[in-house]
């Protein structure tokens, strides 16, 4: 009993995200989270690519120079 109390106590996380993964596919809400995820990284995109926009586009000129 004691080995088993250590084993849910070291791996409490991970036994709680497989909880909320079978949730999710069980409820089929895992396809609002992927289109969130994907709005998300486009956000994140749209960030970087307007803070690094200059770097992006000397980068993108030696790619197209080198083809």
């Amino acid at each position: 009993m004691e080995d088993f109390k250590n084993f849910l106590i070291r791996f409490r996380y991970q036994i709680i995200g497989a909880l909320i993964a079978i949730l999710l596919l069980c409820t089929g809400l895992y396809k609002v989270v992927l289109w969130i995820l994907v709005i998300l990284a486009g956000i994140y995109c749209g960030y970087y690519f307007g803070k690094n926009k200059e770097q992006i586009k000397e980068k993108l000129k030696n790619l197209i120079d080198k083809m």
